[in-house]
């Protein structure tokens, strides 16, 4: 499908359920899903976004005339969701998934049990060189969740916000990594990490979109997606079409909504994590989204009381090999490689840009945890620690001439400098 449906929201108001549904049924005409197995692709409770308001206006629409209409969380390597979890998510309660949503079948993506994958092809080390600029040469092999081909169709629904390792969400990404295996989302993970985030993040057309975009291409089922732009709690825009044009469409929007320019770095930022973020795995956001406007030498503060592991699925390897800059990897690479690629992009993301020389890490800036995570683990994992009942959120609030930042809901917004440095982001990709 190359034609977009749209419909955006004016100044001050929100796309409606009436109108959200006037866009499901123009995307999906009922002639085309009579008698067809439709599965869902949605992201887990990280991502704020209507996702229960689009789930329903398509189940009224094809709940009926579709032999099945099933839905797949997008966990990447998330921890798996509750049946009461996943109904929070659809905006649907339990006795309403029990009687009027009963025969949608609802699944958790399994992206560590080999038996749940299925491998649909391979990336040659040439176009791996062609698609990351030069980076890498190497043979990227291709897997998605195998229950993906039980199906006629595809329809991915998903929010559109900047991001750390793809530059923009959406589209594809809830394919790769949502619901892939682990080669490919350890390489364009560490491909983004390479790059840095201050480079990556907000822009479009970087290296991994490619990558993801080619791994999208290989999977050879018909597919439709809902890209979504949010405001709040509230559709902004909403983009129904190709998962590549859909997405092309609504993360111009996204880039115009969701980056806030400031004149000049911040020496303290306190970045609050929402709830929604229950590990540091996902908590790091916070740190994403802020790195560009923090100062040289200055500190980020995870504020999270909330927040009391590192990461459930990766913790252990966390734990050995710690919270560095980029540089710190790629000059001791052999010491490194055999790790996942992915949890080392992200040990780089939440650390930030720093340099690694004659055996000196230096980072250009500090991150500090004020969370439930011990002091103990903290050092550990080379990040600061900071306790965060000695916190007062006051304290940082309406002091942005001091060069002082509070940002109360952290994760999803980016913030970036009028005019950056290179490092920051001055050299469009």
């Amino acid at each position: 499908m190359n034609i977009v449906f749209s419909k955006l929201a004016p100044g001050g108001t929100s796309v409606s359920g009436q109108e959200v549904q006037a866009i499901v049924e123009k995307a999906c005409p009922i002639k085309d899903y009579i008698g067809k197995k439709i599965l869902l692709i949605v992201p887990d409770a990280t991502r704020t976004a209507p996702v229960g308001l689009l789930f329903k206006s398509l189940f009224e629409h094809l709940g009926q005339p579709t032999r099945a209409l099933d839905v797949m969380i997008a966990l990447g390597t998330h921890q798996p969701m509750s049946e009461e979890a996943i109904c929070q998510r659809l905006e649907i309660s339990l006795e309403e998934r029990r009687s009027k949503y009963a025969k949608v079948d609802f699944i958790n993506h399994e992206w560590n049990n080999p038996a749940a994958l299925k491998k649909i092809g391979v990336i040659s080390s040439e176009e791996i060189s062609k698609l990351s600029d030069g980076l890498f040469a190497m043979e990227v092999p291709v897997e998605i969740n195998k229950r993906v081909f039980d199906y006629d169709e595809l329809v991915i629904a998903g929010p559109v916000f900047p991001h750390e390792v793809v530059g923009c969400s959406g589209g594809n990404k809830y394919l790769f990594p949502g619901i892939s295996g682990p080669d490919i989302l350890n390489f364009f993970h560490w491909l983004g990490a390479v790059v840095t985030n201050p480079m990556i993040i907000g822009n479009k057309w970087t290296p991994v979109r490619k990558v993801v975009d080619r791994a999208g291409a290989m999977v050879q089922l018909r597919k439709l997606c809902f890209c979504m732009v949010v405001d709040g709690p509230n559709f902004a825009g909403l983009f129904a079409g190709s998962p590549e044009n859909a997405w092309d469409q609504a993360s111009d929007l996204s880039r115009q909504l969701h980056i806030t320019y400031k004149e000049k770095p911040f020496k303290s930022i306190l970045s609050c994590s929402p709830t929604m973020y229950d590990e540091l795995w996902t908590g790091g956001k916070c740190m994403y989204k802020l790195e560009p406007v923090l100062a040289d030498g200055g500190e980020l503060i995870i504020y999270a009381p909330h927040i009391t592991e590192v990461c459930v699925s990766h913790g252990k390897t966390l734990m050995e090999v710690g919270y560095h800059c980029r540089d710190y990897f790629l000059k001791q690479w052999d010491k490194f490689k055999h790790y996942p690629w992915g949890v080392l992009a992200h040990s780089c993301h939440v650390y930030g840009s720093g340099t690694f020389e004659n055996g000196i890490e230096t980072p250009r800036a500090r991150v500090t945890l004020a969370t439930g995570i011990t002091e103990e683990t903290c050092r550990k994992i080379n990040l600061g620690y900071r306790d965060w009942k000695s916190i007062r959120k006051e304290d940082f609030a309406n002091r942005e001439e001091d060069g002082v930042l509070l940002v109360p809901k952290a994760g999803e917004m980016l913030y970036h400098l009028k005019n950056p440095p290179k490092w920051a982001g001055g050299t469009a990709l």
